[in-house]
């Protein structure tokens, strides 16, 4: 299937009521046996991906790096791949778009696009994040990519005091228009976990909503039944295989 094709699918798969499920890997064996067991996609963590080369999150794992072992994953696997791009390995328009050009060229049809600092304090204000998106957005249109961009909020994940969730509600839904304007096609919001919120928050935003389990216990079906239309679970697949690998040792010593 051509990479246009995959994206295509890979953007039908966001359906409020039927979410498309990515249980994220972080090279080509874990993506080929994800992809074995019944996954329409595979998704990459950058925490998983940088933890498994002996980096931390964070983009210090290298941009070529990352892309090459983001080729073999795509070589192993007939399913769209998105990519973890964090904050686009750069800050001024630029360089992300000629940092998307390679990613696109890597084979990959979507990306994790986030509005955190990498490195500083804080969240990009809105604009600024807009023009970031608009970026990205433009090297694709430059290829005729219609590369799926899943424009992340850490407005949420910032905040560890989940009480104050509510106050940021309205911030979160203003950076999803903004974003969608620029060309996001998916919101990722890490860090909610209130079902009253998430529902808000469907309702509330145009694109489709992502969430990243777990979220405060609910489940695949209650999520679902919220409207969330894209359910990852981050670096929680790699914590499980380290955690299953270390028991199996022991039981062996």
């Amino acid at each position: 299937m051509m990479q246009t094709d995959k994206a295509r699918q890979f953007t039908a798969l966001h359906i409020k009521g039927d979410p498309v499920i990515l249980y994220n890997i972080w090279d080509a064996g874990t993506a080929l046996q994800v992809a074995k067991s019944g996954a329409k996609a595979v998704g990459t963590s950058s925490w998983s991906m940088a933890a498994a080369q002996g980096y931390i999150d964070g983009e210090q794992i290298p941009l070529g790096s990352m892309l090459e072992i983001t080729s073999r994953i795509i070589g192993a696997v007939d399913v769209p791949v998105t990519l973890d791009f964090e904050g686009g390995y750069a800050e001024d328009v630029e360089a992300l778009a000629k940092n998307t050009a390679r990613v696109i060229e890597s084979g990959v049809i979507g990306i994790n696009f986030e509005d955190q600092k990498i490195g500083g304090a804080g969240l990009y204000d809105i604009d600024a994040q807009q023009a970031r998106i608009q970026a990205l957005r433009g090297a694709a249109d430059a290829v005729d990519m219609p590369l799926f961009i899943n424009a992340r909020t850490d407005v949420f994940l910032k905040e560890a005091d989940a009480s104050k969730h509510a106050g940021l509600i309205n911030e979160a839904i203003a950076r999803a228009a903004a974003y969608a304007q620029a060309g996001a096609n998916g919101f990722f919001v890490p860090g909610l976990s209130d079902a009253g919120l998430i529902a808000e928050l469907c309702t509330a935003v145009a694109l489709p909503v992502n969430i990243m389990m777990p979220a405060g216990g609910l489940s695949l079906a209650e999520l679902t039944t919220l409207g969330v239309a894209r359910i990852s679970y981050g670096p929680t697949p790699y914590f499980t295989a380290m955690d299953e690998m270390a028991k199996a040792y022991q039981n062996i010593c």
